[in-house]
């Protein structure tokens, strides 16, 4: 991949100016404390950030009907270094169009082809598997974020009668799959992993699949110090809980990416704690928390804010600030082993207690002893 302009690089310019979208439900909960996080990180270590407030969401889609204007995307493009967001969906929208506009439109729009998630324990208490400790769970998926079943190429025929004809279309390029091979070994070769696992369906998916397949070990042979293999879903899923200390990088298409990474988050203790990074090397790119907006427990202080802090910390190691980024982790860590989290954890904390405590570990450095 090639190296950014420094000039023309939005990562690269001051200040760093972050889009705030705030999402619906918790989504506006979460990205409170996350951002408080943030203010916390870049006043402690002197971050050049800009945290720019957008309110791109349900009510004002219903207000407007307007997801997010003309313009926008390219005002995103080319003068921010990062869009930072909270889980959007309102039943007030039941075609949930301004969710789909925002979180499809950034992916695909601004050709955010990686999804990355790790997958990581903090705490042995929270993992649903007996006997797992934290070096047991500690891999990362690279999901493939903008080609698959997600191109929404398909129909409906006779629609409402007893002859519907439903056709949903899946679509890989072979410059799709390879850039996200290609990603997952880099990535497993900079940050010292042994191993990189593709998963497909090339057993039934004949075609689609065989791509994956080929595209896969060629790359595979540009990376000889590292072990390549490959799994189809089913097998990996029986894997993961059989035995998640195994894996170390896995590379997949995009429908079985939001599967898997959904059950490594359970690995490590739910949605609530699992982040993710919505990513372009060398341009502006996306960061969430991958749990859902819960509208109808916004406000009570039940959401879980960890999420969206380690969003927000794979958000500064992307803009450079590694010390900041592994401080956010830290603090969220150094709470979960203490126990002071919100209910979903086995804590008896609100969202903005959590939150509170968070930002008081980043400012200080001090870590929360149980």
């Amino acid at each position: 991949m090639s190296v950014p302009d420094p000039s023309t690089d939005p990562k690269h310019q001051r200040p760093q100016r972050v889009a705030i979208l705030p999402g619906d439900g918790i989504g506006k909960d979460v990205t409170r404390e996350a951002v408080k996080a943030l203010e916390a990180a870049a006043e402690r270590w002197e971050l050049p950030l800009e945290l720019v407030h957008f309110p791109y969401d349900a009510d004002h889609f219903l207000a407007t009907g307007v997801s997010m204007p003309p313009g926008q995307m390219e005002e995103f493009r080319d003068r921010f270094a990062a869009i930072f967001i909270g889980a959007y969906g309102d039943p007030r929208v039941p075609d949930m169009r301004h969710a789909a506009d925002i979180l499809l439109g950034i992916r695909f729009q601004l050709d955010l082809f990686i999804n990355f998630r790790p997958c990581k324990l903090y705490d042995r208490r929270l993992c649903p598997l007996a006997g797992r400790s934290e070096k047991d769970v500690d891999f990362v998926v690279f999901r493939e974020n903008t080609e698959g079943a997600y191109v929404g190429i398909g129909g409906n025929f006779k629609r409402g009668t007893a002859d519907e004809v439903a056709i949903q279309e899946e679509v890989h390029t072979r410059k799709g799959v390879e850039r996200i091979v290609r990603t997952a070994f880099e990535w497993a070769r900079a940050n010292g992993r042994a191993k990189v696992l593709m998963s497909d369906k090339s057993n039934v998916m004949r075609y689609a699949h065989d791509l994956w397949q080929r595209v896969f070990f060629e790359v595979a042979a540009e990376f000889p110090e590292l072990e390549a293999s490959h799994l189809f879903v089913d097998a990996l899923c029986m894997q993961m809980v059989k035995a998640p200390q195994q894996f170390d990088v896995i590379v997949t298409n995009n429908m079985f990416g939001d599967i898997v990474t959904d059950l490594g988050a359970a690995l490590q203790g739910g949605l609530g704690i699992a982040a993710s990074a919505n990513r372009h090397p060398g341009r502006v790119s996306m960061y969430e928390p991958v749990h859902g907006s819960a509208p109808k427990y916004a406000g009570t202080g039940r959401a879980n804010p960890m999420g969206a802090v380690l969003s927000a910390a794979l958000m500064l190691e992307d803009l450079g600030h590694a010390e900041a980024a592994a401080g956010l982790e830290e603090a969220v860590a150094s709470l979960v082993r203490a126990g002071e989290t919100t209910v979903d954890l086995g804590g008896a904390l609100t969202t903005f207690e959590v939150g509170d405590r968070i930002a008081r570990a980043v400012a200080s450095g001090a870590a929360v002893r149980g």
